[in-house]
């Protein structure tokens, strides 16, 4: 039984850290893709296709960017925002500080990594219980 045992806990501490070590390399490989995003406040006014946010950025230029429907819901008809645009590339917004995707893939990676650590302290735990 005990054997069983110190398999499981060594698999479970094998995966946990190798499957954190790889999420955590595409999480970061994401957030380094993912660019800079520079702070704005946006001006939303109705377009010709819908609503569009405008704001001028950090060099001065003045930008815009057409909402899509899940931005328009969030900023719940607003007439201004807070949001995040793109630096170096005109016409990006979006409403978040970070990326969604990069985000959970960091978190997952956490979660792996945790799973793992405790797994490698039971493995140990174990290992001067038997002796």
């Amino acid at each position: 039984m005990s054997a069983a045992v110190d398999a499981i806990v060594e698999i479970f501490t094998w995966v946990g850290l190798g499957a954190g070590a790889l999420l955590a390399l595409s999480g970061v490989i994401m957030l380094i893709a993912d660019g800079s995003w520079a702070p704005v406040h946006v001006l939303i006014d109705d377009g010709p296709e819908g609503r569009v946010a405008r704001w001028i950025d950090h060099a001065g230029g003045v930008n815009e960017s057409a909402l899509t429907a899940e931005q328009d819901a969030a900023l719940a008809h607003r007439d201004q925002a807070d949001a995040y645009a793109r630096v170096g590339v005109p016409g990006r917004l979006r409403l978040t500080k970070g990326a969604p995707g990069v985000r959970f893939v960091l978190r997952l990676a956490a979660g792996f990594a945790a799973i793992g650590a405790l797994a490698f302290i039971l493995s140990l735990v174990l290992l001067f219980a038997e002796g």
